[in-house]
């Protein structure tokens, strides 16, 4: 079975009004999904051993060739890869493709080491593009839409692969990019724009530029946002949903294994269907590397199925999550993910504790007389870690309530998250905005 593109299958509407883009494909029986997977997998398997050589020295030295995986579980047997696989071959040494063949290259910031960079056949851009057309479809928006695109364009995956995928749905894209912030919502107003991407600390950050300029961004045409690119947790949505007046759904994606459009809620918002046709989802105890039971957290390992240019195979990427394969309101079959709750290389152990940034960020969000902006401060005090939150107030609340407010966070952090923390509250706009993806721990502790 061969990867349809939309203008194969169209858009499809069942018979009890559940809409989807590719209605075969979405619905399909979970027997039939893992046959389809099997015979991808061993498709993926055989371009990697073919054209890259270290996936092939890797199954040598693990004692597994392609024709030796005859069941998706044999899948355990295949070496993991990592992002410091990409930068230790940079630039070009994991393409399974020669650059004659790739028609796009896309690249991370490389803000922790050398870019990783990454490529497209042209029929990667094809599939990517109906992955992320099925995607925004799921997550609401539809043909004819007007869909404000506030990912960053370039290098960076986001801001293309919501372009091709908007205009592969049918849709009018505004390409704005990030930046120029009061801009942005005056072309959302004037252009009646439907849906918004973006991430949702951006997001946050046009609510309050709009607010200051005095523009009710809840009495706009919006009624979808579509955002990803960070970890963000439920207060986050229920802030962006209130201040913006949209439901707001989580996308997910990384450039190694795509881009945005891996996986993506529908509007039942509950988890993100990660579409099965195209990738295999592993979750693993990130020390053992041992498979954990359905429904209990572990290390979200990918394995595409339809990468000509960059099979990746058990990709480790690091994001701490949970997934189910319980039916879905929607009707859709693909298993959900219940929502990246943090990264194992994030996690910090503060006094014997592990604590993620988004356990922290549960605390804050929604709590009064502060702001939903906010960053941690990892310092080493002695010999052990030690974390500032800094907050910020928001814009009519007096000074001389600082310190009540920075106990009470305080207080609150003890008793949900377990840690003490100094918490220093500061004033309106203090705390950097990001057009991109939010920085939210400054790491001050000595590199061993």
């Amino acid at each position: 079975m061969g990867a349809n593109t939309l203008s194969e299958v169209g858009i499809s509407q069942d018979i009890d009004g559940r809409s989807y883009c590719d209605r075969t494909a979405e619905t399909m029986p979970r027997e039939a999904l893992a046959e389809l997977q099997f015979e991808r997998l061993r498709k993926t398997l055989r371009n990697a051993w073919d054209n890259v050589e270290l996936h092939r020295r890797r199954m040598v030295q693990a004692g597994v060739v392609p024709q030796e995986v005859r069941t998706l579980d044999d899948l355990r047997r295949i070496p993991f890869t990592s992002k410091a696989d990409l930068r230790d071959h940079y630039p070009f040494g994991l393409l399974a493709r020669p650059l004659t063949a790739i028609s796009r290259l896309h690249a991370s910031s490389g803000t922790t080491g050398k870019a990783t960079v990454v490529g497209y056949t042209k029929a990667d851009i094809e599939t990517w593009a109906d992955l992320m057309a099925r995607s925004l479809h799921a997550a609401g928006a539809r043909a004819g839409d007007v869909i404000h695109n506030a990912y960053g364009y370039g290098l960076f995956t986001g801001g293309l692969g919501a372009h091709y995928g908007a205009e592969r749905l049918g849709a009018t894209v505004v390409p704005m990019s990030g930046g120029s912030t009061e801009r942005q919502i005056a072309l959302i107003m004037d252009l009646g724009a439907n849906i918004l991407c973006a991430t949702p600390s951006y997001a946050l950050a046009m609510a309050e530029v709009a607010e200051q300029l005095g523009v009710d961004l809840r009495k706009s045409a919006l009624r979808v946002g579509v955002f990803g690119a960070e970890p963000w947790s439920s207060a986050m949505r229920c802030e962006i949903e209130e201040r913006l007046g949209l439901k707001a759904i989580d996308i997910y994606g990384l450039s190694e294994i795509m881009g945005p459009g891996v996986a993506c809620e529908c509007a039942a918002q509950a988890g993100l269907h990660g579409w099965e046709d195209h990738f295999l989802f592993e979750v693993l105890d990130p020390e053992t590397q041992a498979p954990v039971p359905e429904g209990d957290a572990g290390e979200l390992v990918i394995t595409t199925l339809t990468k000509q240019a960059l099979p990746m195979l058990r990709y480790r990427t690091r994001d701490i999550t949970r997934i189910t394969t319980a039916p879905c309101d929607c009707g859709r079959t693909h298993l959900r993910i219940l929502r990246i709750t943090g990264r194992s290389d994030d996690m910090l152990i503060i006094r014997g504790v592990n604590v993620y940034p988004s356990q922290i960020e549960a605390v804050l969000i929604g709590r009064a007389m502060i702001s939903p902006h906010y960053q941690l401060v990892v310092e080493r005090r002695g010999s052990l870690d030690h974390v500032t939150i800094e907050v910020e107030a928001q814009i009519d609340v007096d000074e001389e309530a600082f310190p009540s407010i920075a106990r009470d966070v305080a207080r609150h952090v003890k008793s949900m998250v377990g840690i003490s923390t100094d918490v220093v509250v500061k004033l309106p706009g203090e705390i950097p905005r990001s057009q991109g993806k939010a920085v939210r721990v400054r790491d001050l502790r000595p590199k061993d």
